[in-house]
């Protein structure tokens, strides 16, 4: 099952990375754009990035590992799509950085153990049904006192389940959002585990997509589309973000959320 899941994913990906243009890559939007909630929480969690080792797991086009080089870390960013990891090394050569690409499954890295200061892995973990372990993975690459951080969707939100069975042509078919359990299993392997959620009623971003803008889901990737935003644009949407920032601490509702950032240390 897993090798015929891995050739479809890796198919999906190296299409998309052929179809898509470096120029068009959004690196530091990615990071600073309005939007860019949770990686900013990540940014300020992790600290200065000068010197530091980080595995950047499932890197996709390349924008968090060139963003990583960019502030001084020495990055090797790995994909299972060989499409992707050529891409984001030749994005890390238009942004003046050097990247270690590496081709791998998540399930069986094969990177270097008790190595990585960081290890970052966004929107990756729901695409791999083997979790135990891509956990123990994690894991061995940490160094003793090393931090992982995550990035993913969560199962519950019922306009976000919406929109994953209208954007068919964007997403892969063999995606699993997480879920409660998903933290419970992360305490099984590291310690100080905890967890934030993002984009509740700051959702209503995707539905302007749609209803006023009107750009179906597999015209466009929302969720790249939200970091070409910018605060003057968005002017009646920061308040919606402001709100969430209380929101998405209460009990059970912040579990309605769009996505959640994970983080545990080895």
């Amino acid at each position: 099952m897993n090798d015929s899941l891995h050739h479809r994913e890796t198919e999906f990906h190296d299409e998309w990375a052929r179809s898509t243009d470096l120029n068009d890559i959004n690196v530091r939007e990615a990071f600073e754009a309005p939007t860019a909630m949770e990686n900013k929480f990540i940014l300020k969690m992790m600290g200065d990035l000068k010197g530091k080792r980080i595995l950047d797991i499932g890197s996709g086009l390349g924008e968090s590992s060139v963003y990583f080089s960019l502030m001084g870390a020495q990055v090797t960013t790995v994909d299972i799509s060989p499409g992707m990891v050529e891409t984001a090394v030749r994005l890390g050569e238009l942004h003046g950085v050097k990247l270690e690409g590496i081709v791998s499954t998540a399930e069986d890295l094969s990177v270097p153990k008790d190595h990585y200061d960081f290890v970052y892995i966004a929107n990756a973990i729901h695409h791999v049904p083997d979790r135990p372990t891509l956990f123990r993975q994690i894991k061995d690459a940490l160094r003793p006192g090393g931090t992982f951080f995550s990035i993913d969707p969560i199962g519950y939100n019922p306009v976000i389940n919406v929109y994953r069975n209208m954007a068919t042509e964007v997403r892969t078919p063999d995606e699993e959002p997480l879920r409660m359990g998903d933290i419970q299993l992360v305490k099984q392997y590291f310690k100080n585990v905890g967890h934030q959620e993002f984009w509740l009623v700051s959702l209503l971003l995707f539905l302007k997509y749609y209803l006023i803008d009107r750009v179906h889901p597999n015209e466009d990737r929302y969720w790249k589309r939200i970091f070409r935003e910018t605060s003057g644009s968005l002017w009646w949407w920061l308040p919606l973000r402001g709100l969430d920032s209380l929101l998405c601490r209460l009990p059970l509702l912040r579990w309605w959320s769009w996505n959640i950032v994970i983080w545990g240390t080895k």
